[in-house]
């Protein structure tokens, strides 16, 4: 299972859809957006966890959710796809694919199996950036898998005869949702050209050329080097408390010996002044499109403050029907079915941002994409005002003050913040920062970002197209 990437947290679809505003509650903000905020100025806290060490190095994370006798238990990798060795791309999901192939104690498929005889539900996902795997069970086979996922962090058996099969299970994952899917395939070609140099240009599930050559060997040297509980985080979420959790943790995960664990070093990308195109006709293309990407901060990278002023622009650009996109192209010049700008700032590197439309019936591309332009140009000579920063942050503290009530929320959010070298503290920091934000901040971010001029714009176009 993949998640976008740096633009996009779990689940991995499509490119094309709005991102979350909220960026670090973007697992955890489901649902609808209530129309008025509290009254109340912002206060630390979103999640209220608790943490704790072991003795390995494994970080601890629990959420008390006491609503339901149930728990989401996830443990995350930190790393991800853009940690792979150049030219076997694609081997940490690879990897996350091969986890589930046994151990000694736990026969090949049968983890699966278990989890759903018991009523619970598992999966895992990769991103460039961290490898997650959750289990959602009830609170009393809580220890169940917490066992067996200790098992595999250190105990996995491969075999020739295991390995292989599965690698042609990806190669066909591959063609199903990437190469029979246009505005995947786009997407995938739009972050090759925006990343010239740097890992996130290669697709998290690999190049197919490089996917077909994986070996047994190179999958079990990517686990012996990275999966450590030093290099891991527990995250759990729901119906147990610290009390509870401790003694399983330690009695599970605190006897797995940690190891060293490579540094995470990756290239830089090279000063680019040029903008670029890709375009893509294919004939299941119904509805055209328009993308355009630019390099932006990550909470990590951000060296000028601009990852939460910018989160407050998404909000105000994109954040629903009456957002300055949506208004403009939609509602009032009428060229437009759908307008959106996003941005995520979970990334270990730098990440982008990104704004797209789809025409009207009868509007010409070149049209739409005129219209967008010029709604970024206003945007970063005119910049926002008060009222809408005021409004936007009013909608954004309203999601968080709703965050805590999901189960599964929490644990994803926290996970991907501590996998990108956020802190937790970070994370109960976010309404107040976002509450600081300024309308000088917000444009200050836009110029910054969207004045660059080494964006990338893809076109989806249908076969019989001819414009571009």
């Amino acid at each position: 299972m993949l998640p976008n990437g740096p633009t996009a947290p779990p689940p991995w679809k499509r490119p094309w859809r709005r991102l979350a505003a909220a960026g670090v509650l973007a697992f955890a903000l489901a649902g609808a957006i209530p129309a008025a905020a509290p009254a109340f100025a912002a206060e630390k806290g979103v999640f209220f966890p608790e943490t704790f060490t072991l003795s390995n190095g494994m970080q601890v994370v629990l959420v008390t959710n006491q609503r339901v006798p149930v728990v989401t238990h996830m443990v995350w990798y930190k790393v991800g796809a853009a940690d792979e060795p150049r030219g076997v791309s694609g081997i940490a999901h690879f990897l996350e694919h091969l986890m589930f192939k046994g151990t000694e104690e736990v026969p090949p498929g049968a983890f699966s199996r278990i989890v759903a005889k018991n009523g619970g539900r598992d999966n895992a996902f990769t991103s460039w950036d961290y490898t997650a795997y959750f289990q959602n069970v009830a609170r009393d086979r809580l220890e169940l898998v917490m066992k067996m996922e200790a098992d595999r962090m250190s105990n996995l058996r491969l075999t020739d005869q295991l390995v292989y099969p599965e690698r042609d299970v990806i190669i066909e994952e591959r063609r199903q949702r990437i190469e029979n899917e246009p505005a995947d395939r786009i997407g995938e070609q739009i972050n090759a050209t925006l990343y010239v140099h740097h890992p996130y240009g290669t697709p998290i599930i690999g190049w197919p050329q490089e996917m077909a050559t994986l070996t047994r060997e190179e999958a079990e040297s990517f686990y012996k080097s990275w999966y450590a509980p030093n290099n891991a985080v527990l995250v759990v979420s729901g119906d147990v408390t610290a009390e509870e959790l401790k003694p399983l943790a330690e009695k599970y995960y605190g006897g797995i010996a940690a190891r060293p664990v490579p540094e995470r070093v990756r290239v830089q990308e090279p000063p680019i002044s040029a903008a670029r195109r890709v375009i893509l006709r294919d004939d299941e293309v119904r509805q055209p499109s328009i993308r355009r990407n630019w390099l932006a901060p990550s909470y990590r990278t951000d060296k000028e403050g601009h990852a939460y002023p910018l989160q407050v622009l998404s909000e105000i650009m994109s954040g629903g029907p009456t957002s300055r996109l949506y208004r403009s192209l939609v509602v009032e010049q009428r060229i437009a079915t759908s307008a959106w700008l996003g941005y995520s700032p979970s990334a270990w590197d730098m990440t982008s941002l990104a704004a797209g439309a789809s025409p009207a019936p009868g509007v010409t591309m070149e049209k739409l994409e005129a219209a967008l332009e010029a709604d970024i140009l206003t945007l970063v000579e005119k910049g926002v005002t008060e009222e809408e920063v005021a409004t936007a942050k009013k909608r954004m503290l309203a999601e968080a003050a709703y965050a805590r009530d999901s189960l599964t929320g929490p644990a994803q959010t926290l996970g991907a913040a501590v996998a990108t070298g956020q802190s937790i503290d970070d994370v109960e920091n976010w309404p107040v920062r976002i509450d600081a934000v300024t309308a000088d901040q917000v444009n200050a971010a836009a110029r910054a970002v969207l004045g660059q001029t080494n964006h990338v714009t893809g076109l989806l176009l249908p076969l019989q197209d001819k414009g571009s």
